[in-house]
């Protein structure tokens, strides 16, 4: 399986598209600038066939420190969700 990055990315979008290497990075960044205030503020995005972007709360919870053995209090936190739409779970299988 190969990692691909921002870079690669973009590279890629281009191709697709007849956008600037500059104005396809601006999308980009701004579809994750867009994504993340959305979920900051708790509310749910959801691209039909691709999937929904949505936030999770994790409770306060008791863990180890793999090093020491002592106990630790990991602190509750909200965590981003991605859950894949049909569209896409067909289109990788």
């Amino acid at each position: 399986m190969k990692n691909v990055n921002k870079e690669m990315f973009i590279s890629a979008m281009i191709e697709k598209t007849d956008f600037s290497k500059k104005d396809t990075e601006a999308m980009l960044d701004a579809f994750v600038e867009v994504v993340t205030s959305i979920l900051r503020k708790g509310d749910k995005l959801t691209l039909t066939g691709f999937g929904t972007f949505r936030t999770s709360a994790r409770a306060a919870r008791d863990g180890i420190n793999p090093q020491t053995k002592e106990k630790i209090k990991i602190a509750a936190t909200t965590v981003p969700k991605f859950t894949a739409g049909k569209t896409l779970k067909e289109a990788v299988k």
